[in-house]
């Protein structure tokens, strides 16, 4: 569904700035890869602080692979993989998952699709057996397709077509993109949710979900033996299928800014929105993706920050300011900043402060205070998320699903530290052009 972003609590922010130079790169904890003879990569992260185990199936399908004029089938089978199968019916998977003392979830993006439970590490074999099941013995009836479907539908009216922010973010992404699928919204429009049919469900199943198109990440109080006999003994058996070949999108360059204005009955208070289309991390040239993370810290992460003490505190035409830096992507990323104006302030003034903000770190590189400190939030950020175990493990699921490394993601708070004033400039600079952007306002209509 919608991209997950983790926020710095404003309070632990604060507290860091006393060390922000003196912060260090948390150490990683050792990982270990192997795959099974079926394709299945594997995953290990051993983490023996609580006799805990989280494990992950991530399929390499996402929104990008929906069939033309069937949006939303990707994130349809995130349903579906909770309808039960032939030895599980039912809801039975939830139901096995805490009847063990366990719980469980799922998120679908554009690229990939993750499944996880969290659970006593004696219950490792049961939950590895129940994903291994759902792998290839879906229940796809006619019956169980029409019922799921139709709670997609529900879901989409009830989180997008009834939250006219959520309206405004899915126009201005589809606007941003001139030919790709990463326009279209993961949930799926509105119109093409209702051509899904078990034909097209029985399709996408037999050729995305599959051992040799899926990661199995298990983080936790396991040894790499451990997990070797329980993936080769649940997983090992299941045959690899022929799988449907991901398309690569060219994107064209976009020859200048689009606009848009949403008038909304439902809507409380306006809203400003812009969001640049920017190299992902999967794309981009050394140290550009770390670049545009700290740039989003510096102007968006806290209090202290750029646009919230310019907008909200200086000038007081803003009540809140949100930035946000989306690089987990195989192809382009995303880099959002919105604001709500303060009552009786025009939107085109909270643009115009935004843009002036902006300008400056297009025309100056940060100071070192100001560097330091958001490298040491980034930073912390980073350890602070390693005390999750289900953030540990999704660290690696969202790196390794649009083809980066485990080494990406143990090098990422050095890469940080390392980053030169004159990067954050260039980035700012070379990313944020007006020309790979759209800004959006919502209007509150009588």
């Amino acid at each position: 569904m919608t991209k997950l972003r983790w926020v710095m609590p404003v309070a632990a922010g604060l507290a860091l700035l006393c060390a922000a130079s003196t912060a260090e790169a948390p150490a990683s904890p050792k990982t270990f890869q192997f795959v099974l003879q079926n394709g299945l990569q594997v995953v290990v992260v051993p983490d023996h602080r609580a006799p805990v185990v989280t494990q992950m199936v991530v399929y390499k399908v996402g929104a990008v692979d929906d069939p033309p004029g069937i949006s939303g089938l990707a994130h349809f089978f995130e349903h579906m993989m909770f309808r039960g199968t032939k030895t599980v019916p039912g809801g039975g998977f939830s139901q096995a998952v805490a009847r063990n003392g366990g719980d469980d979830n799922a998120f679908t993006t554009h690229d990939y699709t993750v499944f996880h439970e969290q659970f006593a590490k004696d219950k490792f074999r049961t939950m590895a057996r129940l994903e291994a099941d759902r792998m290839v013995s879906l229940d796809l009836s006619e019956s169980a397709v029409v019922a799921e479907r139709d709670v997609v539908a529900e879901e989409r009216r009830l989180r997008i077509d009834n939250d006219p922010q959520a309206l405004v973010q899915e126009q201005a992404e589809a606007a941003l993109y001139l030919s790709h699928p990463y326009g279209r919204p993961v949930i799926g429009w509105p119109d093409e949710i209702r051509r899904i049919g078990r034909a097209e469900a029985e399709n996408f199943y037999r050729r995305h979900y599959a051992p040799n198109n899926a990661i199995l990440i298990v983080a936790g109080d396991v040894t790499q033996e451990d997990v070797r006999s329980v993936a080769e003994a649940e997983f090992g058996p299941l045959q690899a299928r022929e799988l449907a070949a991901r398309v690569d999108y060219a994107q064209p360059r976009r020859m200048g800014e689009s606009r848009i204005v949403v008038p909304r009955k439902d809507a409380k208070v306006p809203l400003f929105l812009r969001i640049y289309r920017v190299p992902s991390y999967a794309e981009a040239a050394p140290a550009t993706a770390e670049s545009l993370e700290l740039l989003a810290r510096l102007l968006g992460g806290d209090v202290t920050s750029a646009l919230y003490r310019r907008l909200v505190v200086e000038r007081r035409v803003a009540t809140d300011v949100s930035v946000a830096y989306d690089g987990y992507a195989r192809d382009s990323g995303q880099f959002s900043i919105s604001a709500s104006p303060r009552s009786g302030v025009a939107l085109d003034v909270v643009e115009r402060a935004v843009d002036e903000v902006i300008g400056t770190y297009q025309h100056h590189a940060p100071n070192k205070a100001e560097l330091a400190r958001a490298k040491a939030q980034l930073v912390a950020g980073a350890a602070f998320l390693r005390d999750s175990q289900f953030e540990l493990a999704s660290a690696y699921a969202r790196a390794l699903a649009v083809g980066l490394t485990a080494s990406d993601v143990q090098q990422w708070p050095a890469r940080i530290q390392n980053l030169k004033p004159a990067q954050i400039q260039s980035a700012a600079v070379e990313a944020l052009d007006r020309n790979e952007a759209v800004t959006a306002y919502l209007q509150p209509r009588p």
